[in-house]
């Protein structure tokens, strides 16, 4: 090989680097089209599911919590408490707050009823049976 860099090269250097980007970009996008419906998990959406996620919404929980690693990290990820605590655990939880425990941040006590209790159980229930493909790999968020 000589050890001068034609036009010619750099020309054939930039339509190979195209081509193979292009169709590895193909590729992906087919693996990901046909691999969504499995992933798919719409039809469980239930009213009691839709009113827990309006109780999230206008309560500002994104404010603090991730759920499937989107919203703030200021306080845990709540995309998998229903397995890691159960429901009981989180309705408990909701009602004792704020703790009052010196040093640790404190969650607000929105005093929800118990039907908006087990509505927003519902929709983390929902949440945590959505197939993320083992993310976080971290049990705990």
């Amino acid at each position: 090989m000589s050890g001068t860099f034609t036009k010619a090269m750099a020309r054939n250097i930039f339509y190979g680097g195209t081509v193979f980007f292009f169709l590895l970009f193909l590729a992906l996008t087919f693996d990901t089209t046909s691999n969504l419906p499995k992933t798919d998990n719409r039809h469980n959406i239930t009213p009691a599911v839709a009113a827990g996620k309006h109780i999230w919404e206008t309560r500002n929980c994104l404010g603090c919590h991730t759920l499937l690693g989107e919203g703030a990290y200021y306080a845990p990820e709540l995309g998998n408490v229903y397995t890691r605590r159960g429901p009981e655990f989180i309705k408990a939880w909701m009602m004792s707050q704020p703790t009052g425990a010196p040093g640790r941040r404190q969650m607000p006590n929105f005093n929800l009823s118990e039907e908006d209790l087990n509505n927003l159980v519902e929709f983390l229930k929902y949440s945590s049976e959505i197939n993320t493909q083992n993310w976080p790999p971290n049990i705990e968020g």
